[in-house]
C-alpha cells in the first residue's frame, strides 16, 4: 500500500472550494415555507425602526440599511429593508437549502439577510451540480466525514466542493489531467461524474484532512464508484434520477398513532424492541436501529432534526413564528429521513469492505501524479471561475457585469 502520506487529498484532487454560507440570522430559515413567509411580514408590520431592527436582528455584516446585490440566480429586490412598506414588497420565494450532513430546509434567497452568502456559490449552483460538503469533525464522530448535497449547503459545515466550475455542468472542479491520468492506469474511460462518485465513497479523514485512496485496479475502481453513486442518490435523497429512496413492502415506516393536531411534540424516545419513534403520542414504525443511531456532528440526526422544529425558542422574535401544529410535510420529510438515514446504515458495511480493500490495492500515490504534471493544482484552479456574460443587479437596482 501507498505510503499513508502519499495519499492525494481531496483537496488537492478538487481544488477549488469555499466556505458554506453563513447566514447571520437564524430565522430567515425555516423547515416550511409558510413560516418565512409569515416572518417576512411580521417584519414589514413593524413600522417603528427600533422595532423592525429589534426582529431583523442587524450584524456586523448586514443591517436594515446595507446596500448590496441580487444573489445570483435569485429575483429578489435589492432596497435597502428599512425602506421596505408592507404590501409593496414581496416575500422572496424560498429554495431549498441542505443544513447540516441530512436536513433539508427552506431559505430566503435574499442578499440584504445573509451574512455571507458566497454568490460564487450561487453563481453554479443549478440542476446539474452537486457539491461535496465536508463535515466538521469531533472525537469519536460516527458521522460521514463528506456529505453530497444538490441543493445549496448553508450553515455549520466545513468545505464546500462544488463539482462543477460553471453552470449548466461544465469544466469539472477536478485537477486538469486527473480524468485522463486515471483513465490510462485504469485502461478505461473515467468521467468527471465517475471520479465524483469514486471521491465520495472512498475519502477518509486523515491529520491533514480528507485523503483519498485511488486504486489502479480496474474491478476495485468500478466497484467503489458504484457504492459512490449510491451514496450520492441517497445524500440527495434521488434528485436528478425521479425516484426518491424507498425501502422495500414491510420495512416502509409509517405513521401508525397520529401526531399531535394541536401544539408540537414535546418529547422524543425510541422504542427499540418496537423499532418506534415516538414523538410525544405520535409514533412512527418500522423505524430499523441503523436510522435511530444515526450522528453526524457528534449528536443524533433524528434528535437534532425533531430539536430544530420543536425545540423551545425566544417569545416574540422571529423564530417563534412557526407552526403552532405539526404540518403533513413535516411528516413526509420525516419518513423521507429515516428512509435515507436506515439505507445509509446498510451500505454503510459494503463502505467498510471497500475501505478495507484499499488499504491493500495498489493505488495511484501524490508522487506519481505531481511526475505526471496533475498535482499540484495550478493556482487558478482555486478560485472561482470568470461569469463574463452574466448580469446580475446590484445595489438599489444597478446591474453589474461580471
Amino acid at each position: 500500500m501507498t505510503a499513508k502520506q502519499d495519499v492525494p487529498l481531496l483537496s488537492d484532487l478538487m481544488p477549488w472550494s469555499v466556505a458554506a454560507p453563513r447566514l447571520g440570522r437564524a430565522w430567515i430559515m425555516a423547515p416550511d415555507t409558510g413560516s418565512l413567509r409569515a416572518r417576512w411580514d411580521a417584519l414589514l408590520r413593524a413600522e417603528e425602526p427600533a422595532d423592525r431592527e429589534r426582529l431583523f436582528r442587524p450584524s456586523r455584516a448586514r443591517t436594515l440599511h446595507t446596500a448590496v446585490g441580487q444573489l445570483p440566480g435569485q429575483a429578489t429586490a435589492t432596497g435597502r429593508l428599512a425602506r421596505l412598506v408592507r404590501g409593496e414588497a414581496p416575500c422572496p420565494k424560498p429554495v431549498r437549502v441542505r443544513h447540516g450532513a441530512y436536513d433539508q430546509q427552506w431559505l430566503l434567497p435574499d442578499h440584504r439577510l445573509i451574512d455571507a452568502a458566497r454568490p460564487e456559490l450561487w453563481r453554479v449552483a443549478d440542476d446539474h451540480q452537486l457539491f461535496a460538503v465536508e463535515q466538521p469533525r469531533v472525537p469519536q464522530d460516527p458521522g460521514p466525514a463528506l456529505a453530497v448535497s444538490a441543493v445549496l449547503p448553508v450553515g455549520r459545515q466545513a468545505r464546500v466542493r462544488p463539482l462543477y466550475r460553471r453552470p449548466a455542468g461544465e469544466e469539472p472542479n477536478l485537477a486538469p489531467g486527473l480524468l485522463d491520468h486515471l483513465a490510462d492506469r485504469l485502461g478505461r474511460p473515467v468521467t468527471a461524474e465517475d471520479a465524483f462518485a469514486y471521491l465520495t465513497a472512498a475519502a477518509r479523514p486523515d491529520g491533514k484532512g480528507l485523503a483519498v485512496p485511488l486504486t489502479t485496479d480496474p474491478d476495485l475502481w468500478a466497484r467503489t464508484v458504484l457504492l459512490g453513486r449510491e451514496l450520492i442518490r441517497l445524500h440527495t435523497r434521488g434528485a436528478g434520477t425521479g425516484e426518491r429512496p424507498r425501502l422495500p413492502g414491510g420495512r416502509r415506516p409509517y405513521v401508525r398513532a397520529a401526531l399531535p393536531a394541536r401544539g408540537l411534540p414535546t418529547s422524543l424516545s425510541y422504542a427499540p424492541e418496537e423499532e418506534a419513534l415516538c414523538l410525544g403520542e405520535g409514533r412512527i414504525s418500522p423505524v430499523p436501529a441503523a436510522a435511530w443511531d444515526a450522528h453526524a456532528g457528534g449528536v443524533r440526526v433524528l434528535e437534532e432534526w425533531c430539536e430544530r422544529r420543536t425545540g423551545a425558542v425566544e417569545p416574540g422574535t422571529l423564530e417563534a413564528v412557526r407552526p403552532a401544529a405539526w404540518p403533513q410535510e413535516w411528516t413526509t420529510d420525516l419518513l423521507e429521513l429515516i428512509t435515507v438515514l436506515a439505507l445509509l446504515g446498510e451500505v454503510g458495511a459494503e463502505q467498510e469492505r471497500l475501505a478495507a480493500a484499499l488499504d491493500t490495492a495498489p493505488l495511484l500515490d501524490a508522487g506519481e501524479l505531481t511526475a505526471a504534471g496533475v498535482l499540484p493544482a495550478p493556482a487558478a484552479t482555486r478560485r472561482p471561475a470568470s461569469v463574463l456574460d452574466h448580469h446580475e443587479e446590484g445595489p438599489e437596482g444597478q446591474f453589474a457585469l461580471l
